[in-house]
């Protein structure tokens, strides 16, 4: 006997407002807030226009090896006396980056507060970059690399970001670096990036209860000793699509698996049409329910599960499409998932799939935004992509009104997938044949 029951439809999206924000110039830098009252927990994070695309090319790695070295103390205090520091206020200093930026924060309550801004400018302005130390991390660092390409997967989406963007652009190459580029680093290479990019004054952000803080003092804390006139950040970058498919072979010998990246580049995050790019590609691939994981996996039982969906940053982006399938199948798999691209960027999305989701982005947009931290980095997401004050205010609304008609015109201007790279990571003594008989495009050789 065989049970079958129906799926269970969206129910309605809950209530949300996002805090006002505020702005104000602080000792050459700028402060941007969100005011939670009553909150005891705050967030401080200073944010500056540098992140993996700053790098230089042949330098991919630089921004993660000095943010690691950050935690190597600084020229006040050696790095046991600098995480007594940090730990006797009960928080932790957390370092990030990005295609755009650099961050580090605390959490801490607000009482606090004043004494970490303190302690982070510290870390990040002044640094002790001893020699020993910096070669030490940057050894960690490439060996952390090495052990991760070993696996599936970075050797192909290396493989894809450098066939859409170009090798010979940062962009092009990988966001972290790969083992090579990281163990080449030195010391110097370190030193002058911080002189060059950390001591520029930045944004602070602060998500906490405003009546209890006093924003100025934060902001001179966190600029204090900073110069420099803001960074260049570029505007969006003009990436052009490939004139036909091609498939990328990265051989794997002997693997039982083949793993998928299909891509082609994007626009960047505040081109106006990124509400209904993203709930098209929730509807491709974006959920667990989308229609490339329902063929895929549940119809077909060629994987675990499959991703496609639009990322992007400031200056670009791009749609990609991840899984892995077992190596019989490598061939059909692709052109399903192909199929599908196409089947989308024609036909659009039907009602009754859209309907899921925008009431699935709507809500999780409503219980992600609750925490002290998750406003802090919605506040980044203003900053970066110089969106409007509201934008978090309206996007809920945004992602609700879009309907059927906008989504479909969305899926066909920015799907392409007549231009895909199809990079397969795999055993190519195996697969190669097989994908050259799909006619999905020519099949080269991959790094």
């Amino acid at each position: 006997m065989t049970l079958i029951t129906d799926r269970p439809g969206p129910g309605p999206a809950r209530p949300y407002r996002f805090p006002p924000v505020v702005r104000r110039a602080v000792a050459g830098g700028q402060v941007v807030a969100a005011h939670l009252p009553g909150q005891n927990l705050a967030v401080a994070l200073l944010l500056l226009d540098v992140g993996a695309g700053q790098e230089p090319v042949g330098k991919e790695g630089l921004s993660g090896v000095l943010a690691k070295a950050l935690e190597e103390g600084t020229a006040q205090r050696d790095a046991a006396a600098y995480a007594l520091a940090v730990e006797g206020l009960g928080t932790a200093l957390v370092t990030g980056l990005d295609w755009d930026s650099f961050q580090a924060s605390v959490v801490i309550p607000v009482d606090r507060l004043s004494a970490a801004v303190e302690l982070l400018a510290e870390a990040v302005r002044t640094p002790r970059l001893d020699p020993a130390d910096v070669l030490r991390v940057r050894d960690d660092e490439a060996t952390a690399l090495r052990m991760d390409w070993a696996n599936p997967g970075p050797r192909a989406d290396a493989a894809l970001r450098a066939d859409l963007f170009g090798a010979q652009n940062r962009w092009g190459r990988p966001m972290y670096g790969d083992p090579e580029s990281v163990a080449a680093l030195d010391v110097e290479d370190v030193t002058v990036f911080h002189s060059e990019w950390f001591l520029r004054p930045g944004t602070l952000i602060v998500a906490g209860d405003l009546d209890r803080i006093d924003l100025d003092a934060l902001g001179a804390a966190a600029f204090a000793g900073t110069g420099g006139g803001p960074a260049d950040r570029g505007g969006p970058i003009e990436v052009p699509l490939h004139t036909g498919r091609r498939i990328i072979l990265v051989d794997r010998p002997g693997s039982v698996q083949s793993t998928l990246r299909l891509g082609h580049p994007s626009p960047y995050r505040a081109h106006p049409d990124h509400v209904p790019m993203t709930l098209a590609g929730t509807v491709l691939g974006g959920a667990f329910t989308s229609r490339l994981n329902h063929l895929i996996r549940e119809v077909r039982g060629y994987t675990y599960g499959i991703r496609g969906e639009f990322a992007s940053s400031r200056r670009f982006g791009r749609f990609a499409v991840s899984s892995g399938v077992q190596t019989a199948v490598t061939a059909p798999a692709l052109v399903e998932a192909v199929g599908e691209i196409t089947r989308t960027q024609v036909d659009g999305v039907t009602e009754e799939e859209l309907a899921v989701a925008r009431s699935w982005r709507a809500g999780q947009l409503s219980v992600e935004l609750q925490s002290p931290r998750a406003i802090a980095s919605a506040l980044t997401t203003l900053v970066v992509h110089d969106l409007p004050d509201d934008y978090h205010a309206r996007l809920r609304e945004e992602l609700l009104a879009a309907d059927v008609d906008q989504v479909s015109a969305a899926a066909a201007a920015h799907l392409h997938p007549d231009a895909l790279t199809l990079v397969i990571e795999g055993d190519a003594a195996v697969i190669r044949d097989e994908l050259t008989a799909t006619g999905l495009g020519e099949v080269l050789t991959g790094p």
